[in-house]
């Protein structure tokens, strides 16, 4: 009776044993072990010596039986066979115990739960009783008490089974787990690897001059110089300082994209002949750039000035900090010196070390108000943007005394200042709200009266001096430009300006076709073999494929 106590105070523990991790290599030695084991007592069982054998279960019980007395008793076979029963429930509990031991798993219970139930069966057997009447006796077996071994191996055979089998499934579903998030430690190496080549490569793609690009350059600096005549500078048109009229800014190095952000503007404008473009190259694109606006003129009566950035004579180091910092040893080793650590250790800010974030062409939008210094407002154009509307009604937006109109892009917790702003900088903790909602480069109207006053051109001044070491934020003229306007941005309707089309491609086609503006922001430029294709055709269209040029450089339009 102590012997049944014991088991069933084991059976009851058993349901609440905590399933934990297990080693497959462990688990499939244990059941090696345990196939030995059982096999090794079927065979001593079954050939058992001519002579009185002796059967040690425990090292203190001897079973003396002799071939014959096991062929002739059908009842001491059927004794056999619980004996043997019993045996092999020994050997698997041990298995357990020896797996549970090996891996270490809640000792102090369960490697005893399994050594007490081993041990029910031993002490079932070692029963004075039982040694007697069934292992000891040269006579007869006792039917009685045989039963009554039967029954109670049966009720131990039913408390290890159900134990062994709650184990054996914590054991299965742990080992499924372990595998399942060894396979996914696995796959994840192989995919932030894959995405830092991703990156690399995209940045390769996005950053390089395509070859139709340079062609294209090529071609046209090739007609100015058969030419030169047909390209003499013209005396500029009155209408490029009228302020009533609407002026764009739009600075790039780009000639197939500043050619298609004209395009589009001029082709949905409702009277072309009031729009004025100022575009701003650097040198190298300069006499390209002029060149495509004398073969293709604009249409409607629209007005185009051209220059090159070193035509603005007060941009130099002792003025602007952007070119002051292009001297610093430490910008130019961190933006032209090739460092193989950075592609593998530091992705997501290789984006950052593009040159084209410290150029000066990049930051000109901050110069604006000197730039064109008889105008009231300006809207400033990326060149990576395609127009859909006609623009003039934002000329009309009533700015709240405000100098920037741009459109924001936060929503819940993203694009807030703290993704863009070192909020660990004191400075920057004390003077901007982390929470404070960005808003896009990209279409900007510009009050360029109230940018005098409220000397903003200073304000940039101050923010991109603090940062030469890069401790305020990153690089890119997006952060410089939210220190900069912080408080005097007016919030635009989200029509007027779609933003993604270079790196989200779940823009909804109803949203970009509301749009007054859409932006190509992103990597994935619309000229670049990368673009998403399903927003191409949107830019393509306003591409000027009868030009000869476009045509012997293959685009692929």
């Amino acid at each position: 009776m102590a012997v049944a106590v014991r088991g069933s105070r084991v059976g009851s523990g058993g349901g609440s044993m905590i399933r934990s991790f297990f080693s497959y290599r462990i688990f499939v030695s244990a059941m090696f072990t345990l196939l030995f084991l059982a096999t090794l007592s079927v065979l001593l069982t079954s050939h058992p010596p001519p002579n009185d054998s002796v059967v040690d279960a425990t090292g203190n019980a001897h079973v003396r039986r002799s071939f014959l007395a096991w062929q002739s008793d059908p009842v001491k076979t059927r004794l056999d066979l619980i004996y043997n029963q019993a045996n092999n429930h020994i050997a698997l509990v041990n298995a357990y115990a020896t797996y549970a031991r090996k891996l270490k798993l809640e000792i102090s219970k369960q490697l005893k739960m399994f050594d007490d139930l081993a041990q029910n069966f031993s002490d079932l057997q070692l029963k004075q009783t039982y040694r007697a009447a069934l292992f000891e006796s040269d006579g007869p077996v006792d039917e009685d008490v045989l039963r009554q071994f039967e029954k109670e191996v049966k009720d131990k055979v039913k408390i290890a089974r159900l134990m062994i089998g709650e184990n054996k499934e914590s054991y299965d579903n742990q080992l499924k787990i372990q595998k399942l998030k060894d396979t996914i430690f696995a796959v994840n190496e192989l995919l932030v690897k894959a995405k830092r080549n991703g990156v690399f490569a995209s940045l390769i793609s996005a950053k390089s001059t395509p070859k139709s690009l340079h062609c294209l350059a090529m071609r046209l600096m090739e007609e100015r110089i058969a030419h030169p005549e047909k390209y003499v500078d013209d005396e500029p048109e009155p209408e490029i300082e009228d302020p009533n009229l609407y002026h764009y800014a739009l600075f790039s190095d780009n000639v197939i994209a500043i050619s298609v952000v004209v395009n589009s503007v001029v082709k949905n404008a409702e009277e072309p002949w009031k729009h004025v473009f100022h575009v701003v190259t650097d040198r190298m694109n300069y006499a390209a750039t002029k060149v495509w606006f004398k073969m293709r003129p604009l249409q409607g009566g629209a007005h185009i000035e051209i220059k090159a950035v070193d035509d603005f004579k007060f941009l130099n180091p002792s003025y602007a900090p952007v070119l002051k910092q292009l001297q610093s040893a430490n910008l130019r080793k961190f933006y032209f010196e090739t460092r193989a650590g950075n592609t593998s250790t530091d992705v997501h800010n290789m984006k950052y070390q593009n040159p084209k974030y410290l150029s000066m062409l990049n930051h000109l939008r901050f110069y604006l108000p000197e730039l064109y210094p008889k105008l009231h407002k300006i809207l400033f154009l990326d060149d990576d943007v395609v127009v859909q509307k006609d623009l003039t009604a934002l000329w009309k937006v009533d700015m709240d005394g405000k100098v920037n109109g741009a459109v924001n892009t936060c929503f819940g917790s993203f694009h807030r200042f703290s993704e863009y702003l070192n909020f660990s900088y004191p400075l920057i903790k004390q003077k901007f709200n982390p929470r404070a909602c960005a808003w896009a480069f990209g279409m900007n109207i510009f009050d360029l009266d109230a940018w005098r006053q409220e000397k903003l051109t200073e304000q940039y001044h101050y923010w991109q001096n603090l940062n030469e070491d890069r401790s305020l934020w990153k690089m890119g003229t997006l952060p410089a430009g939210l220190v900069t306007f912080y408080s005097t941005t007016k919030p635009l309707d989200k029509a007027w300006h779609v933003l993604g089309l270079g790196i989200n491609p779940s823009i909804s086609m109803e949203e970009i076709e509301k749009a007054a503006v859409i932006h190509f922001s992103g990597d994935m430029k619309p000229w670049l073999d990368i673009a998403l294709n399903h927003y191409k055709h949107l830019w393509t269209k306003y591409v000027d494929n009868e030009m000869e040029f476009v045509q012997m450089c293959n685009f692929g339009m």
